[in-house]
């Protein structure tokens, strides 16, 4: 995690326990480093390899380990005390202050939830990223993530740009980029 070796405690009832997942490597070794400060989204965060990891790497930050699941979120928290780690919050959806924007969201998505579900997920965490700000996503290929692509491309149009940076042992790491909000008064050319 964050460039070291780290012991961390995982157990069963959440999703890969024996290790970091593929997808979540594929992830790791895809995207840029995390802002110097701000408040970082996990979603889906599981016992929390995402979440510990920006933790460590921006320890100015403020990071949201958002899971339904309370063994995943007990896992969390427990590792980040082990470590020290002060900047981690470890909650449910809905224990999320509304009035926060993320610098950025940082991803292994749960696709098995369902596609009804995911997309749910997603319109309601994306709106949040901050302007020039990024959630990095990383999905099977063989679990629709071409799918998944166009998907993020119709439904975040205006305001957003979508795109495929890398691809990897069977994985997509996508990218869903909110620009500045545009200009309220109409700019006239002379």
């Amino acid at each position: 995690m964050a460039g070291r070796e780290r012991e961390i405690t995982t157990a069963g009832g959440v999703f890969s326990p024996d290790r970091l997942d593929a997808g979540t490597a594929v992830l790791f070794a895809n995207m840029p480093p995390v802002p110097p400060s701000g408040h970082f989204l996990d979603l889906g965060s599981g016992w929390g390899p995402i979440s510990l990891t920006m933790a460590f790497a921006a320890p100015h930050a403020t990071v949201w380990a958002v899971d339904v699941n309370e063994r995943a979120l007990d896992l969390v928290r427990r590792n980040a005390e082990a470590h020290g780690l002060t900047n981690v919050n470890a909650v449910h959806p809905d224990d999320v202050p509304d009035d926060i924007a993320f610098r950025t969201i940082r991803s292994n998505p749960p696709i098995r939830v369902g596609k009804n579900v995911l997309h749910g997920m997603l319109e309601r965490w994306i709106p949040r990223l901050d302007e020039r700000s990024d959630a990095w996503l990383v999905v099977q290929r063989n679990l629709g993530a071409d799918s998944l692509q166009r998907w993020l491309g119709a439904t975040f149009h205006t305001g957003y740009s979508v795109f495929r940076t890398a691809t990897g042992k069977g994985y997509r790491v996508i990218k869903v980029r909110r620009h500045g909000t545009p200009p309220t008064e109409p700019i006239t050319l002379v």
